[in-house]
């Protein structure tokens, strides 16, 4: 007798289970599970918005609005690459849900800023300041403030921050325009940071660059030419010069744009950098950070961005070049490709294994996608005038 009321109860529990269990499995068929790792946003900078893209199926998901001042953005993203930090011109950070498609948070912090960095345990987002200057630290989780790092804290006027890079063990390298100095900021805790400065290091940096191990961190100077190289593992040792010709060098030009440094490039022993005002990439031992060659162009390189294989290296130009791409082959530093993908190309970035590279041209609207091996184009997507692209790989990455 019990034996057959448990089974009644069980017969009875299933019927009763049975709808739910059919509504679950149709809300998974209606909204597939997915990771994030192809995942990446696109800056479209007149509109204020970011299209969020998969880079596997080379397709867009989704447009996200309302993120403000985008003509100068970039992005960082969460340890698990499910949040961008998209850092705005007008000193906002907003945090945007790859997977839900939609603004989590967006705070106004400074009133002009150029990006920032996320600490190697991802719970601190730093902000980088032209206005009022200095950097702010904010808890990545739900974007509240921790503490304010004045660069005038030691007696000086306030300074713009540039360079902004997160270096191992949680803390972050930065340059100060105004007053010439690079600073280690300390952010295990947040809520105290501390600073190690490095004075007179040239005159005006602009902006900086941190290796992909952590262990260098080099500001380009706009007041003079040469580099300043701060090595982390001697950081007793100070700040010391490399690259002394790099800038607008022997002959002066007009710069139509200056080259961002995190457009540079690491391919086996050698560094490869756009050269300022030049019709040149120059290649840099990354050992010595002796210039060993350089490599002519056909206008003024503003990106050059290597293969996750590093076996070639891709260019692309400021105006009147900037419809034009070219391709590096880095054994033999020879141009090997010219491409024309379309007016004003303004961004390159590789798939995270190199099999494709996805280009922003801005005057089109439209993202291509172009296939390494063949340097045909995939496909190509819509955009409102993009600019940057940045792919969720970076989530596990250094100087991002």
């Amino acid at each position: 007798m019990a034996g057959s009321t448990f089974a009644t109860g069980r017969r009875t529990l299933a019927r009763l289970l049975a709808p739910l269990l059919c509504l679950a499995l149709a809300g998974c068929a209606s909204t597939p599970l997915r990771g994030t790792g192809d995942l990446g946003v696109v800056i479209e900078r007149a509109s204020g918005s970011v299209q969020i893209v998969d880079n596997s199926h080379a397709q867009s998901l989704a447009r996200v609005q309302g993120l403000g001042d985008l003509s100068h953005a970039s992005v960082v993203f969460s340890r698990d690459a499910r949040y961008a930090y998209v850092f705005g011109r007008d000193g906002a950070i907003s945090k945007v849900d790859l997977l839900a498609a939609r603004l989590v948070k967006r705070v106004e912090q400074a009133s002009n800023s150029i990006g920032g960095a996320i600490s190697s345990d991802g719970r601190v987002i730093a902000a980088q300041n032209y206005s009022p200057g200095g950097v702010k630290l904010f808890d990545a989780d739900n974007l509240q403030l921790l503490s304010s790092v004045s660069t005038a804290a030691f007696g000086g006027g306030e300074s713009k921050v540039v360079g902004l890079a997160d270096m191992p063990g949680n803390r972050f390298a930065f340059a100060l325009y105004d007053s010439g100095e690079i600073w280690l900021l300390d952010a295990s805790t947040p809520s105290a940071p501390k600073v190690q400065r490095f004075e007179h290091i040239g005159k005006q940096p602009y902006d900086g660059l941190a290796s992909s191990d952590g262990r260098y961190f080099i500001a380009g100077l706009y007041g003079e030419d040469g580099l300043a190289l701060f090595d982390s593992w001697h950081a007793d040792a100070g700040v010391r010069r490399i690259l002394a010709g790099y800038g607008r060098g022997r002959q002066a030009l007009p710069v139509y744009k200056m080259p961002h440094l995190r457009g540079w490039s690491i391919a086996g022993d050698y560094a490869f950098l756009p050269a300022i005002g030049q019709h040149e990439v120059l290649v840099a031992d990354n050992r010595s950070w002796a210039q060993v060659a350089t490599v002519p162009v056909l206008g003024q390189p503003v990106f050059v961005m290597a293969e996750p294989g590093g076996r070639r290296v891709w260019v692309n130009f400021a105006f009147p070049d900037n419809d034009k791409v070219q391709v590096i082959d880095v054994p033999t530093r020879q141009v090997i490709k010219t491409l024309q993908p379309g007016r004003a190309i303004l961004h390159m970035e590789f798939t995270p294994r190199g099999d494709a590279v996805w280009l922003s041209s801005r005057d089109d609207n439209k993202l291509l996608v172009i296939d390494t091996a063949t340097l045909t184009v995939r496909r190509t997507l819509p955009a409102l005038e993009p600019s940057g692209i940045f792919f969720s790989s970076r989530a596990s990455r250094m100087g991002m």
